[in-house]
């Protein structure tokens, strides 16, 4: 992974991305909801955030570079909702392309 180009540096957003949203989900969620501890999902929160918000932002540059189709996009986009979505995007869809 060449974080010097463009797709180094999104495929290095997938990763960080889809590592957020499982610390979130499976560390900092029950962390607030089962210890009385909320300050790590403010945390955690806030770094998930700014990384989908980034992720989304490669998603639609990649979409105009590279003239991605609506099926394409949607893939792309909604794996980030989806635990270990955005590892199987980078396995699948950005390795292909480096």
């Amino acid at each position: 992974m060449n974080l010097k180009t463009a797709i180094g540096q999104f495929r290095l957003t997938c990763l960080l991305e889809g590592l957020s949203l499982l610390i979130l989900l499976f560390i900092a969620m029950p962390l607030k909801y089962y210890f009385d501890y909320p300050i790590v999902v403010k945390i955690v929160g806030a770094a998930h955030g700014g990384l989908f918000v980034l992720y989304i932002i490669y998603t639609l540059f990649f979409a105009i570079k590279l003239s991605w189709g609506v099926k394409m996009i949607l893939l792309v986009s909604l794996a980030s909702f989806i635990p270990f979505g955005t590892f199987y995007v980078d396995k699948k869809v950005l390795a292909k392309i480096d």
